[in-house]
Order: C-alpha cells, then sequence, then structure tokens
C-alpha cells in the first residue's frame, strides 16, 4: 500500500484529509465549531478561527497542536500551524 501511495504521489493529499477529519477528534466540538477553515499547504497548517479569544488562546499552543497532529499522523507531517 505504502508502495502506491508514492508511486502515486498522493501521500500528502492523504495526510491533508487525515488532518481535516482529527481536527474535531483532537481538539474537541467546542474549537471545531469555531473553526471555519482548515487548509494545509506545503507542510503548513493554516487555520481560520471566528472567535478572537479563541484565536489569542490557539496562538500560545501552536506548537502543541503541531506536535499532536503529527502524533497521529505518524509522521512529521505538519512543519507550521497558522492561525488567521
Amino acid at each position: 500500500m505504502k508502495d502506491m501511495i508514492q508511486e502515486l504521489r498522493i501521500g500528502p493529499q492523504l495526510s491533508e484529509t487525515r488532518v481535516k477529519s482529527l481536527w474535531e477528534e483532537l481538539m474537541g466540538k467546542t474549537i471545531s465549531t469555531y473553526t471555519s477553515h482548515i487548509a494545509v499547504r506545503k507542510n503548513v497548517l493554516y487555520l481560520t478561527i471566528l472567535s478572537a479569544p479563541l484565536k489569542q488562546e490557539l496562538s500560545y499552543g501552536k506548537d502543541k497542536i503541531r506536535t499532536l497532529l503529527n502524533k497521529e499522523l505518524g509522521e512529521e507531517f505538519i512543519k507550521e500551524v497558522v492561525i488567521r
């Protein structure tokens, strides 16, 4: 399976889809409710948060978010987290 993923070069797309599906599971329903957009481009996770206080709180935990997602993915896929 891994060989097929590498040959078809779909690894990054699969990881991006997994990040989106893991977001509610890892961060909880409340945080995912205030998250309007999740995107991954060139190993950078972009999050659009609707609540200013939550945005401020999450900005302090960027490293923890990155570590948590990478641990669940089983690889160092996310290099940086950007919260807008």
